[in-house]
């Protein structure tokens, strides 16, 4: 008769500290002993006072031990032990017996880890696979989490969102999720825009009164740091298709970039667009600084700002959608939102232009450029007409008489007498010839040309109609006139471009008093249009003189700011978003605002993610900005997509997989945190799939 071998039998010690109640080691009316003594059968285990021995298989034993030391070390942090984290801790020490989880993780340091307490509740991990989500949050920009329902997937993302919003690592979270089971065709469903979404992101809701002041949530709600919204609604960061953005080849209609063209960032630098998206028809509004500027945008659309309050308590810049600001633009009778300006001027591609830039200033702003005569140039100031002719080959300044000169062509020998004026040849090409000084304007390949070309340009302009205006204990500003529509157009677009500010108004002809002229008067005959310019520190406006020593003793002119005064409706419109590169997302927008429409400094959450398609995945990732950080949870044996359309979450594994910072976390049904009864479903379902090649 065989005779079956005994395992080997070992026997283990250990006295519970005599400062934790037995009560709390074994639990009321010994439940955790129960569990304990259910996990390993085949092992005889006794208390006797604070000593606790058990007697068995060696392997057992060891693992009995090591289960108790786990249990006080828990205890040691005021936490109470529970049936639960008593089941978990064994299965976390069979899995490391195992080989399939790693020793270094210890069941007290996943049982012991807070992550956020909130009305005497404190949130921390329950399993090993949850522990190692939060760490992977800690330590990646976006994290998936994937897992059957009830694993902790979004509560935890949550939390963890809302100790990042606590400890002012982010600005503002963000939550969002699909709403398929209506197709998200919410505009067909009963009720306010609210009532139709509430039912699902209720979850959502349901988490935040968890680990916030209920009271509070409301307020931050309306504050823009929390954002609750489908992702259908997530999408909308959109301008009108036939909004003007500023590209290194000048202004080009949003509509028609592309993904990978270049459009001008907040430093002056071309920046590649990563992402367009179509929005279709939306509401817009039209977003009016103080200066005159504007632009149109949804009501969705971000912008970069800052209050009075931030500068003076040297907080960053906020993002603030357009409706959160209507109706709060005025902080007293002050305006309550400023909006940055260019850091750096505009880098356009140099082009080759046919003549100097300062001198084609000068022209424009004192020169006779009708083609009828030989061009002329009329100044008090010597010094100019010098300057001119210096920078035009070819040409000298005959005196006429006062003020005026003739620029004549410098014969050579041989010269016949139809050669053409050199600066009459040159107004041609440029379409000047025949301007007068109500027609007269900056060519293309002067406005959008090297800073080095504009800013001689608009030296030369300022140098002939323009001037420092210096007023007591204020900063001086720079003025410049013309009857020019055009021109003053130009005159701010060069402005602009540069990083400054240009504000206009006009001076009617009617009722002015007429100008001198030969010691005669000369009368009005149209308009004036007056310009006030501030440039930024070290772009110097003048070149002659007796201005620049004015402008520089009247200490410069300041600091150029800009704010909203306006939002107001401007209808609907078929509108699209794009996404560009620029570290800070901003982009320049008509007349040199600067804009953007991605996600900086903020906790992203999207939940339910096995329910948006491919390109839906897409475009959510591309809209990371920078500071901020992705959690994307789903479970994608749930999908409710209409058939045939792929899951985005399914198909974005394959994609990402092994991309730097991109981190997929996968828990299963033994992280199931709700009753025991969901992991044995999961299991089931599983089990069956797997039988039907689900």
């Amino acid at each position: 008769m065989t005779q079956t071998p005994t395992q080997p039998q070992a026997r283990a010690q250990f006295t519970v500290p005599a400062k934790h109640p037995m009560v709390t080691v074994l639990g009321s009316g010994d439940s955790l002993l129960r569990v304990i003594e259910q996990a390993f059968p085949a092992t005889d285990i006794h208390v006797r006072g604070n000593d606790v021995s058990a007697v068995g298989d060696a392997r057992e034993v060891a693992l009995i031990q090591r289960l108790f030391d786990e249990m006080m070390l828990v205890l040691r942090t005021g936490q109470p032990m529970t049936e639960d984290a008593v089941e978990r801790s064994i299965a976390m020490l069979r899995a490391a017996e195992d080989g399939e989880g790693a020793a270094s993780e210890t069941p007290a340091e996943v049982l012991t880890q807070n992550i956020l307490s909130n009305r005497g509740r404190t949130i921390r991990p329950k399993t090993l696979n949850q522990k190692r989500y939060v760490d992977a949050i800690d330590k990646h920009t976006v994290v998936f989490g994937i897992g059957p329902a009830g694993t902790g997937k979004t509560y935890l993302a949550m939390a963890k969102a809302v100790q990042a919003l606590q400890a002012k690592q982010v600005n503002r979270i963000i939550l969002t999720r699909p709403a398929v089971e209506a197709g998200e065709r919410l505009g067909f469903l009963p009720g306010t825009l609210y009532e139709k979404i509430d039912p699902y992101l209720r979850p959502l809701y349901d988490a935040l009164h968890d680990m916030l002041d209920p009271d509070s949530i409301p307020r931050l709600m309306a504050a823009g740091t929390i954002e609750v919204a489908p992702l259908a609604y997530m999408r909308g960061r959109a301008q009108p298709v036939f909004t003007k953005v500023l590209t290194p080849d000048g202004w080009q209609p949003i509509g028609d970039l592309r993904v990978g063209d270049l459009v001008i960032g907040s430093n002056g630098e071309p920046t590649p667009v990563l992402g367009v998206y179509p929005q279709g028809e939306k509401d817009i509004y039209r977003v009016t600084a103080q200066d005159g500027s504007w632009t149109l945008c949804c009501g969705e659309h971000l912008w970069t700002v800052r209050t009075a309050s931030d500068k003076r308590r040297d907080k960053p810049w906020r993002v603030l959608e357009t409706q959160e600001m209507i109706g709060n633009l005025r902080a007293a009778h002050a305006r309550r939102y400023e909006l940055p300006l260019l850091t750096a001027p505009v880098c356009f591609p140099e082009r080759a232009v046919p003549m100097d830039a300062y001198a084609l200033g000068l022209l424009l702003g004192d020169g006779c450029l009708t083609g009828s005569t030989t061009p002329s140039f009329s100044s008090e100031d010597p010094e100019l007409a010098e300057a001119l002719v210096t920078a035009l080959p070819g040409v000298h300044a005959r005196w006429k008489g006062g003020p005026d000169y003739v620029l004549n062509r410098i014969k050579e020998p041989g010269d016949v007498v139809t050669t053409e004026n050199p600066v009459t040849r040159v107004l041609r090409e440029l379409d000047l010839l025949g301007s007068r000084s109500h027609t007269k304007f900056v060519p293309d390949e002067y406005l959008h040309n090297s800073v080095d070309i504009r800013l001689a340009l608009l030296q030369g302009l300022l140098d002939a109609d323009g001037g420092p205006v210096a007023q007591d204990s204020r900063t001086c500003r720079v003025q410049y006139t013309t009857t020019s529509i055009l021109l003053r157009d130009d005159v701010i677009s060069l402005v602009q471009s540069l990083g400054g500010v240009a504000y206009t108004r006009r001076r009617p002809a009617a009722g002015r008093a007429p100008g001198r002229a030969r010691e005669r008067a000369v009368e009005n005959r149209r308009d004036a249009h007056i310009v006030d310019i501030r440039l930024p520190e070290g772009l110097e406006p003048f070149r002659l003189a007796r201005k620049r020593e004015r402008y520089r003793a009247a200490g410069g002119g300041g600091r150029p700011m800009r704010f909203i005064d306006s939002i107001e409706p401007a209808g609907r419109e078929e509108a699209v978003c794009i996404q560009v590169a620029a570290e800070d997302s901003l982009y320049v927008t008509q007349d040199y605002l600067l804009t953007h429409n991605t996600l900086n400094d903020a906790f992203i959450i999207l939940d339910e993610a096995q329910n948006t398609n491919p390109e839906q995945m897409k475009m959510f990732l591309t809209r990371l900005g920078f500071d901020s950080k992705i959690v994307i949870t789903g479970d994608v044996t749930q999908v409710d997509l209409p058939g045939g359309t792929k899951s985005g979450l399914r198909q974005v594994r394959e994609i990402l997989d092994g991309v730097d910072d991109v981190h997929f976390s996968l828990l299963t049904s033994q992280d199931v945190v709700r009753h025991k009864l969901v992991g044995r479903i999961v299991d089931a379902y599983e089990k069956y799939d797997s039988r039907n090649g689900s």
